[in-house]
Parts: C-alpha cells; structure tokens; sequence
C-alpha cells in the first residue's frame, strides 16, 4: 500500500525579506533626510541659541557683560514684552533692545514716544533701515555694511575714546543732529551714534553690531570697557529681548487688509517673476526651431485626403473655405491654358480677359464664377462645383 504525497502549496504573500528588498532604497533615503534635517537643526540651535541673552553663557550669548555690571552695582534685569519695557523706562534707566527688527512699527512707535522724554539712556543694537528711523528719528542706515569689523573711535565720546579700538563694525549710519558723537567711522560713516535727548539728561545709542556685547568677543579689544561704559552709565539696566509672542505685536489699533500685510516689494517681486517666464517662454519657443517635414507611415490616396478634408469642411460648415479652395485651383489649373502666369492666377485683371479672349464670351459671369461670394448653402456650394469643372473642361477643349 502506498500513500501519495500531498501536492506541494505555492505562497503568493510576500515575504519579509522580499519587502526589505523591496523598501530598502526608500527606508535608507528617509533616514538619510532625517539624519541631516537633525543635524542642521543642531547646528544652527548651537549658533543662535541665547542670543543676547544676558542669562545665556553660550558663545553668542552676553552673561559676561551681565555680572560684569554686576560687580559694579548695575542690576539686570530682562523683560521680553513691550509693556514691561516702557514700564521700566526711568531717568535712572538704560534701555537696551536687543533686536529692534523683531518689533512691529506701531511697537517702535509706542517705545520712542516713552523713551524721547524719560531722562534715560536706550541702547538699539544692531537697528536696520525701517527701524532705526521710528526708534531714533534723524537717523538714518546705509544699505551698505561695513567691511572691517574691528574699528578705531574716532570721535570726542569720552566712553569710546577710553575704550579705544571695538568690534563695531556692522550696520553703519549717518546722523542730521548737529550735536550727535558719531565714533568708530568705516569709510566716513560712523557704526556708533550718540543722540542727546532735547531734555539734555537723556540719550539715544546705536550701535551697528552686537559684537562687544557677545561672551567670545568680549575679552578682545576695548570690547569690554565700552560695553561697560555704554550700559552702566546708570544704575538700573532693562535688557529688552523682543518676543514674537508678545501680544503688543498683534495689536496695532486698525484693521488692514491683506494688501497692506503683504511685503513691501511684492509688485517688484511679481513683476520680476513675469518677466523671468517670458523670457523662458522665449527661450523654450526658439529651442522648437523650424517645423521639420515627417514622411507618413502609410501611403494615402489623394482621393481619401480629399474627402477627409470635405468631411471635416461640412461639419465645420465652412463653404467659404471650401469655395475659396474649388476656385484657388481652378484658377491655378486655368491659368497655363490661356497663358496667365500662375503667379499671376488669382489676379482678376490678369486672368479674366485672358479667359474672356480664350472662350469669345463675356467676362462677367466669370467674375462671379471665380472671384465671387462663398455659397450660402450646401446646394449653392455643389453647384458651384459643377459649374467651375465645366469650365475647365471647355477651357480645355477649346
């Protein structure tokens, strides 16, 4: 007695293996693109974190200068809102903002008009083009930074002339306040700006880099002692770190609406991208060249073209073109048999009496014959078939 084997199953699941395979290359590219997404966000966590921040002691960050004034009996202390800093605005009080950038116009202006008359001193770091006008009117920056950063006072400032050579160099400025200390100059405009306040007890600094208030600069230079004479001119110092969070930021007192929320160059910026695609469109269309002639793969016969090209005519309706075509070649047919040019063949005054002399008939009906207005229906449009064949064929007979 014998016993058979049971038939042998085929799988059709797939396998771990084969997915592995399968999914190999997209598993290892998506790790590759976490990798370096990981790895740019630590790097660039490394160079910003605790910027200015005078309780950071990264390399960026300003904890130096912070216990430095403290040795000398100057407290710190910081505030990341608006309110809180035109709270703390006093005669007593050195107002540092750290990124004047980051606030908002309405911001800017609400500060300034606390800070104009307060007796103190506020220190701007760093302030751009929009900024620095609406926090220090008659202020203005130089789209061009400078390009030495290590600079000489060269001013009577008493605090820069003790300092002597700082890492000033940035943002550069220039000043219509006739009484206003412009120091540490790179190529005639100056990077430190003192402005007196009309009151005369209280003053205005701007200052193009952050770069002597930093914890890896601050041993280099006069960095140290100007910072020091910049900030502990008073007792108190309020180091203001704008925050995007900052609920003053949303609320600037009108509605806009969203064209005045779009940047300022954005027509320019369109206009650009307009002009970019035209010229692509240009360049794409010239690429094309001439059109290049293909043989088809099939030969067709003239009498099929010629009703496939009928066919579509009348289901465009167009009889205009479709006598305009029937008279075209008769008239180019015509024309060699009376002695008409062909250049010549679809000139009335050329062709007509020719033909008139030809036949000893009047020209009149071939006026209208050849020359005439498209047929304004199907019927009108075979008859005027007819009618042009049987004048070629007596054309030809005769």
């Amino acid at each position: 007695m014998t016993t058979e084997a049971p038939p042998a199953t085929t799988s059709v699941s797939t396998t771990a293996r084969q997915l592995w395979t399968r999914t190999r290359g997209v598993a290892l590219a998506v790790a590759l693109l976490l990798a370096a997404a990981v790895t740019i966000a630590v790097i660039r966590s490394d160079t910003r974190h605790g910027n200015l921040d005078p309780r950071s002691a990264d390399p960026q960050g300003s904890r130096a200068v912070a216990e430095l004034l403290a040795d000398r009996g100057v407290s710190t202390r910081v505030v990341t809102t608006l309110d809180e800093a035109r709270a703390a605005v006093a005669p007593d009080t050195t107002l540092l903002v750290a990124v004047p950038d980051l606030l908002t116009a309405d911001q800017q202006n609400r500060l300034h008009a606390t800070t104009a008359e307060s007796g103190g001193r506020t220190v701007l770091i760093a302030a751009g083009s929009a900024s620095v006008e609406r926090l220090a009117p008659g202020v203005t920056a130089d789209p061009v930074t400078s390009p030495d950063s290590t600079l000489i006072p060269d001013c009577d400032l008493p605090a820069a002339r003790r300092a002597g050579t700082a890492d000033t160099g940035g943002i550069r400025y220039t000043t219509t306040h006739l009484e206003a200390d412009q120091c540490y100059r790179s190529e005639r405009l100056a990077t430190l700006i003192r402005v007196p306040q009309p009151s005369g007890s209280g003053d205005t600094i701007v200052l193009g880099a952050p770069d002597i208030l930093h914890n890896e600069h601050l041993d280099e230079q006069g960095n140290a002692s100007l910072a020091l004479q910049l900030l502990g001119s008073r007792p108190h110092l309020v180091w203001y770190l704008p925050s995007l969070s900052d609920a003053s930021a949303t609320d600037t007192g009108d509605d806009k609406t969203l064209v005045d929320l779009l940047p300022s160059g954005w027509l320019w910026g369109t206009l650009q991208l307009f002009i970019a695609a035209a010229v692509a469109a240009l360049w794409r269309a010239r690429r094309l060249g001439p059109l290049v002639p293909e043989k088809l793969p099939v030969a067709i016969r003239a009498s099929e073209t010629v009703e496939g090209r009928a066919r579509l005519y009348r289901k465009a309706n167009a009889r205009d073109r479709a006598a305009a075509v029937l008279r075209s070649t008769t008239r180019t047919r015509l024309a060699p048999l009376v002695g008409v040019p062909v250049a010549r063949a679809h000139t009335p005054e050329a062709l007509l009496p020719a033909l008139s002399a030809h036949l000893h008939g009047d020209g009149q009906p071939l006026q209208s014959l050849l020359f005439g207005p498209p047929p304004s229906d199907d019927k009108a449009l075979i008859a005027l078939a007819d009618q042009l064949d049987a004048l070629e064929r007596e054309v030809r007979r005769s």
